[in-house]
Protein backbone atom coordinates (compact mmCIF):
# COMPACT_ATOMS: atom_id res chain seq x y z
CA UNK A 1 0.00 0.00 0.00
CA UNK A 2 1.00 3.14 -0.88
CA UNK A 3 -0.07 6.80 1.03
CA UNK A 4 0.51 10.04 -0.94
CA UNK A 5 0.73 12.33 2.05
CA UNK A 6 3.11 15.07 3.76
CA UNK A 7 3.60 15.39 7.49
CA UNK A 8 3.02 19.13 7.53
CA UNK A 9 -0.67 18.11 6.27
CA UNK A 10 -3.41 18.26 9.83
CA UNK A 11 -5.62 15.47 7.71
CA UNK A 12 -2.17 13.00 6.99
CA UNK A 13 -0.53 13.10 10.75
CA UNK A 14 -3.78 10.91 11.62
CA UNK A 15 -3.29 7.91 9.13
CA UNK A 16 0.64 8.33 9.69
CA UNK A 17 0.29 7.94 13.17
CA UNK A 18 -2.36 5.26 13.30
CA UNK A 19 -0.65 3.11 10.52
CA UNK A 20 2.33 3.56 12.38
CA UNK A 21 0.99 2.37 15.70
CA UNK A 22 -1.20 -0.44 14.62
CA UNK A 23 1.80 -1.83 12.66
CA UNK A 24 0.47 -1.30 9.02
CA UNK A 25 3.19 -1.40 6.58
CA UNK A 26 2.82 2.10 3.59
CA UNK A 27 5.03 3.33 1.48
CA UNK A 28 4.86 6.70 1.87
CA UNK A 29 4.95 9.00 -1.17
CA UNK A 30 5.70 12.71 -0.15
CA UNK A 31 3.69 15.07 -1.61
CA UNK A 32 4.82 18.26 -0.59
CA UNK A 33 2.47 21.09 0.16
CA UNK A 34 4.82 23.58 0.66
CA UNK A 35 6.32 23.66 -3.28
CA UNK A 36 2.26 23.45 -4.80
CA UNK A 37 3.24 19.46 -5.85
CA UNK A 38 -0.11 18.49 -5.09
CA UNK A 39 -1.13 20.83 -8.08
CA UNK A 40 1.42 18.85 -10.45
CA UNK A 41 0.08 17.16 -13.12
CA UNK A 42 1.33 14.12 -11.72
CA UNK A 43 -0.43 14.02 -8.47
CA UNK A 44 -3.43 15.02 -10.20
CA UNK A 45 -3.18 12.41 -12.42
CA UNK A 46 -3.01 10.08 -9.17
CA UNK A 47 -5.61 11.98 -7.79
CA UNK A 48 -8.02 14.93 -9.10
CA UNK A 49 -8.87 16.27 -5.72
CA UNK A 50 -4.79 17.78 -5.58
CA UNK A 51 -5.07 17.36 -1.69
CA UNK A 52 -3.60 14.61 0.94
CA UNK A 53 -3.76 11.80 1.89
CA UNK A 54 -4.51 9.49 -0.57
CA UNK A 55 -4.20 5.93 -0.36
CA UNK A 56 -3.50 3.29 -2.96
CA UNK A 57 -3.76 -0.48 -2.00
CA UNK A 58 -3.50 -2.31 -5.46
CA UNK A 59 -6.33 -1.24 -8.00
CA UNK A 60 -7.84 0.75 -5.11
CA UNK A 61 -7.63 3.86 -4.22
CA UNK A 62 -8.94 6.04 -1.83
CA UNK A 63 -8.63 9.64 -0.78
CA UNK A 64 -10.12 12.13 2.60
CA UNK A 65 -8.64 11.28 6.00
CA UNK A 66 -11.30 9.65 7.94
CA UNK A 67 -12.48 7.00 4.93
CA UNK A 68 -8.82 5.72 5.42
CA UNK A 69 -8.82 5.21 8.69
CA UNK A 70 -11.88 3.38 8.67
CA UNK A 71 -10.50 1.70 5.92
CA UNK A 72 -7.27 0.87 7.28
CA UNK A 73 -8.86 -0.43 10.46
CA UNK A 74 -10.71 -2.64 9.11
CA UNK A 75 -8.17 -3.83 7.05
CA UNK A 76 -6.27 -5.35 9.92
CA UNK A 77 -9.35 -5.52 12.77
CA UNK A 78 -8.21 -2.76 14.69
CA UNK A 79 -10.08 -2.30 18.21
CA UNK A 80 -9.53 1.08 17.29
CA UNK A 81 -12.67 1.31 14.86
CA UNK A 82 -14.87 -1.70 16.97
CA UNK A 83 -17.43 -3.44 15.04
CA UNK A 84 -20.09 -3.98 17.59
CA UNK A 85 -22.95 -1.60 15.65
CA UNK A 86 -23.56 1.07 19.04
CA UNK A 87 -19.69 1.42 19.31
CA UNK A 88 -18.48 1.96 15.96
CA UNK A 89 -21.80 4.42 15.22
CA UNK A 90 -19.94 6.45 17.92
CA UNK A 91 -17.04 6.69 16.45
CA UNK A 92 -17.95 7.31 13.17
CA UNK A 93 -20.17 10.19 15.46
CA UNK A 94 -17.09 11.75 17.11
CA UNK A 95 -15.06 11.67 13.68
CA UNK A 96 -17.80 13.85 11.87
CA UNK A 97 -17.85 15.98 14.82
CA UNK A 98 -14.41 16.70 14.68
CA UNK A 99 -14.09 17.01 10.29
CA UNK A 100 -17.07 19.48 10.71
CA UNK A 101 -18.07 21.64 13.48
CA UNK A 102 -14.44 21.62 15.43
CA UNK A 103 -12.42 21.66 12.25
CA UNK A 104 -14.56 24.58 10.84
CA UNK A 105 -14.60 26.89 14.23
CA UNK A 106 -11.57 25.86 15.51
CA UNK A 107 -9.33 25.00 12.75
CA UNK A 108 -10.32 26.91 9.95
CA UNK A 109 -10.86 30.07 11.86
CA UNK A 110 -8.60 30.23 15.12
CA UNK A 111 -5.45 28.64 14.03
CA UNK A 112 -5.10 28.53 9.94
CA UNK A 113 -4.95 32.30 9.48
CA UNK A 114 -1.54 32.61 12.05
CA UNK A 115 -0.23 30.49 9.61
CA UNK A 116 -1.43 32.57 6.48
CA UNK A 117 -3.99 29.63 6.03
CA UNK A 118 -5.65 30.31 3.47
CA UNK A 119 -2.83 31.66 0.72
CA UNK A 120 -2.87 35.23 0.15
CA UNK A 121 -5.84 35.98 2.29
CA UNK A 122 -6.12 39.77 3.39
CA UNK A 123 -4.27 40.12 6.75
CA UNK A 124 -7.48 42.42 7.59
CA UNK A 125 -9.62 39.72 7.17
CA UNK A 126 -7.11 37.03 8.57
CA UNK A 127 -7.68 39.03 11.70
CA UNK A 128 -11.16 39.41 11.39
CA UNK A 129 -11.14 35.02 11.00
CA UNK A 130 -8.89 34.49 14.24
CA UNK A 131 -11.17 36.76 16.43
CA UNK A 132 -14.51 34.71 15.19
CA UNK A 133 -12.57 31.80 15.74
CA UNK A 134 -11.89 32.61 19.43
CA UNK A 135 -15.08 34.21 19.91
CA UNK A 136 -16.94 30.53 18.85
CA UNK A 137 -14.31 28.15 19.18
CA UNK A 138 -15.08 27.57 23.25
CA UNK A 139 -18.27 26.50 22.80
CA UNK A 140 -16.98 23.11 20.74
CA UNK A 141 -13.74 22.94 23.44
CA UNK A 142 -16.14 23.05 26.56
CA UNK A 143 -18.13 19.99 24.44
CA UNK A 144 -15.47 17.91 23.74
CA UNK A 145 -13.46 18.65 27.82
CA UNK A 146 -16.74 18.10 29.44
CA UNK A 147 -18.86 15.76 27.58
CA UNK A 148 -17.03 13.78 25.08
CA UNK A 149 -13.96 13.15 26.97
CA UNK A 150 -15.28 14.43 30.65
CA UNK A 151 -13.24 11.63 33.24
CA UNK A 152 -12.98 9.35 30.32
CA UNK A 153 -9.73 8.75 28.75
CA UNK A 154 -10.27 8.83 24.78
CA UNK A 155 -13.12 10.60 23.05
CA UNK A 156 -14.85 7.29 22.84
CA UNK A 157 -14.59 5.84 26.14
CA UNK A 158 -11.99 3.66 28.05
CA UNK A 159 -10.12 2.77 24.95
CA UNK A 160 -8.26 4.45 21.81
CA UNK A 161 -10.13 4.90 18.56
CA UNK A 162 -10.11 6.47 15.08
CA UNK A 163 -11.89 9.23 16.75
CA UNK A 164 -8.66 9.89 18.98
CA UNK A 165 -6.29 10.02 15.73
CA UNK A 166 -8.14 12.07 13.77
CA UNK A 167 -9.23 14.66 17.07
CA UNK A 168 -5.78 14.95 18.37
CA UNK A 169 -4.54 16.35 15.19
CA UNK A 170 -6.78 19.02 14.76
CA UNK A 171 -6.66 19.90 18.68
CA UNK A 172 -2.56 20.10 18.69
CA UNK A 173 -3.07 22.45 15.72
CA UNK A 174 -3.74 25.18 18.82
CA UNK A 175 -0.36 24.58 20.35
CA UNK A 176 1.56 25.45 17.12
CA UNK A 177 -0.13 29.18 17.51
CA UNK A 178 0.01 29.55 21.13
CA UNK A 179 -3.56 28.61 22.15
CA UNK A 180 -4.51 28.55 25.74
CA UNK A 181 -5.82 25.10 26.36
CA UNK A 182 -5.87 25.89 30.68
CA UNK A 183 -9.28 26.20 30.34
CA UNK A 184 -10.02 22.41 29.51
CA UNK A 185 -8.07 20.40 31.83
CA UNK A 186 -9.66 16.55 30.45
CA UNK A 187 -8.51 18.02 26.97
CA UNK A 188 -4.68 18.73 28.08
CA UNK A 189 -4.82 15.13 30.11
CA UNK A 190 -6.19 13.64 26.77
CA UNK A 191 -3.27 15.59 24.37
CA UNK A 192 -0.81 14.44 26.97
CA UNK A 193 -1.97 10.27 26.56
CA UNK A 194 -1.93 10.41 22.78
CA UNK A 195 1.80 12.12 23.05
CA UNK A 196 2.50 9.48 24.66
CA UNK A 197 2.28 6.99 21.96
CA UNK A 198 5.47 5.30 20.71
CA UNK A 199 4.70 6.63 17.59
CA UNK A 200 3.37 10.17 18.00
CA UNK A 201 7.13 12.13 18.39
CA UNK A 202 8.09 10.49 15.03
CA UNK A 203 5.09 11.62 13.16
CA UNK A 204 4.57 15.14 14.71
CA UNK A 205 9.03 15.85 13.72
CA UNK A 206 7.73 17.48 10.60
CA UNK A 207 5.18 19.44 11.44
CA UNK A 208 6.93 20.52 14.94
CA UNK A 209 9.93 21.91 12.18
CA UNK A 210 7.65 23.64 10.00
CA UNK A 211 5.70 25.43 12.99
CA UNK A 212 9.52 26.26 14.12
CA UNK A 213 10.70 27.44 10.82
CA UNK A 214 7.61 29.82 10.43
CA UNK A 215 7.70 31.18 14.30
CA UNK A 216 11.82 31.93 12.95
CA UNK A 217 10.44 34.24 9.53
CA UNK A 218 8.21 35.76 11.33
CA UNK A 219 10.77 36.69 14.20
CA UNK A 220 13.22 37.83 11.49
Amino acid sequence: MKLFCDPISTTSRPVMLFAAEAGIALEREHVDLMSHANREAAYLAVNPNGVVPFLVDGDFALGESSAILKYLADKVGSPAYPTELKARARVNEALDWFATNFHEYFCLFTVYPNFGIPHGVDPDLAQAMVAFGTEHAPRWLTVLDRHMLGDRPFVCGGEISLADYLGSAFVTLGEASGFDFSPYPNIQAWIARMKALPSWDATYAGFNGFVSALGQARAA
